[in-house]
């Protein structure tokens, strides 16, 4: 049933395709994508997974999920962030998205740090019972 589904759906995905008025220039990037996906993102979060483990380091949890978001986020963002140039009107993309991309990466990492360092002291501090 999910094949069949999945089929369908690519079936009209190429459809809708073909019903532009330029169907390559999608295709060329839908083919980059693919291409920067598996020749960028794809390394990198594996040399980043290496990197960690050969320094011992446990990326599991909080520290894969923020990897995973940074990485979400990089992908939402990279159509604006490498738009050609100037825009043909001002109100098409207004805002500063490097600096908002940034700013999003920072705080996905404070907030990681964060959770690694209450986490940390939480396991330091003394267990107390309490008995009644």
């Amino acid at each position: 049933m999910t094949g069949t589904l999945g089929v369908l759906c690519a079936v009209w995905g190429g459809w809708l395709l073909l019903q532009q008025p330029e169907p390559w220039r999608i295709a060329v990037w839908l083919g980059a994508v693919v291409l920067v996906h598996d020749g960028f993102v794809v390394p990198f979060v594996l040399g980043v997974a290496a990197l960690g483990a050969a320094a011992g380091l446990r990326l599991r949890g909080v520290p894969r999920a923020a990897l995973i978001v940074a990485g979400s986020l990089t992908a939402i963002a990279l159509p604006p962030l490498l738009r050609p140039g100037g825009v043909a009107h001002p109100t098409v993309l207004p805002l500063d998205y490097p600096r908002n991309w940034l700013l999003a990466m920072a705080a996905v990492a404070l907030l990681t740090v964060a959770h690694a360092a209450v986490r940390s002291l939480v396991r330091r501090a003394p267990r107390t019972s309490r008995r009644e």
